[in-house]
């Protein structure tokens, strides 16, 4: 998984921290799914971000991969 995070999200300090929390949410909801893919995540700028948005986002997104393999 590659994470790609410009400065239109803030200063070094807001782009790791985003870094982080996708990366976190990524390993929780890995399991979902059924082979194994090469993605690029590019989150939308936001106010704020959370753990919780970034694992249902990611969670929905590998649930349709799954349906279209199928």
């Amino acid at each position: 998984m590659g994470i790609a995070i410009s400065k239109k999200h803030g200063k070094a300090t807001k782009r790791n921290r985003i870094k982080r929390l996708v990366r976190a949410a990524f390993s929780a909801t890995c399991p979902i799914l059924e082979k194994s893919y090469s993605m690029i995540v590019l989150p939308k700028v936001a106010d704020e971000y959370s753990y919780t948005a970034f694992e249902k986002c990611l969670t929905s997104c590998f649930k349709k991969v799954n349906a279209c393999e199928k």
